[in-house]
């Protein structure tokens, strides 16, 4: 049986594989906030870092999505990620922080290929009505990178379940002040 330390090991490789493996379960978790209606919000969001030393997750957006609007009024998100191959799921809670403009933002748009960066390269924003979806305007890259926000998510609570046929096992981890309290948990 895996010990606690060995589960939590697990699943921060399992994050770090999400990153660097398009194929991997890991790649695209799924990303709740609270929109400005009070009403959750769940999408589909890449995984394009993972710190474990830290905690530290990162995904994009763009800056005139409804979740970047949601965060700005409540940081507070979930991610949740299912490896069917390995009946693993894993739910992530924690703070995000918006970083546009800067540094931090310049780096990651460096590291997108081309056909990332045209994803932030439509004019109207995201889920803004359109006539033709073929013929939606587009503005130039530097105006694209002006709508390009790196969301990084600061992991306060992972909770680990395994729905095996030989049972079921449950961990849930939790840090405050960076001091990890770690248990089982009933399935």
């Amino acid at each position: 049986m895996q010990s606690l330390d060995d589960v939590l090991a697990d699943a921060f490789r399992r994050l770090s594989r999400g990153v660097a493996d398009r194929r991997s379960a890991f790649r695209s978790p799924a990303l709740a906030t609270v929109g400005a209606d009070g009403w959750p919000q769940v999408r589909t969001v890449v995984l394009r870092g993972f710190d474990a030393a830290v905690r530290l997750v990162t995904v994009h957006s763009d800056l005139r999505a409804a979740k970047v609007t949601a965060l700005r009024s409540d940081p507070a998100v979930a991610l949740h990620v299912w490896d069917d191959g390995a009946q693993i799921q894993v739910r992530l809670d924690g703070i995000a922080t918006i970083s546009a403009g800067d540094e931090l933002a310049r780096a990651e748009w460096a590291r997108l290929h081309a056909g990332s960066r045209a994803a932030y390269r439509s004019r109207p924003s995201p889920a803004s009505p359109v006539a033709d979806p073929a013929e939606i305007p587009r503005m130039d890259e530097d105006a694209a990178f002006a709508q390009f926000a790196v969301l990084r998510i600061r992991v306060d609570r992972l909770d680990w379940l395994h729905l095996g046929r030989e049972g079921q096992r449950r961990a849930g981890f939790s840090w405050r002040d960076d001091i990890l309290e770690q248990r089982w948990l009933a399935p």
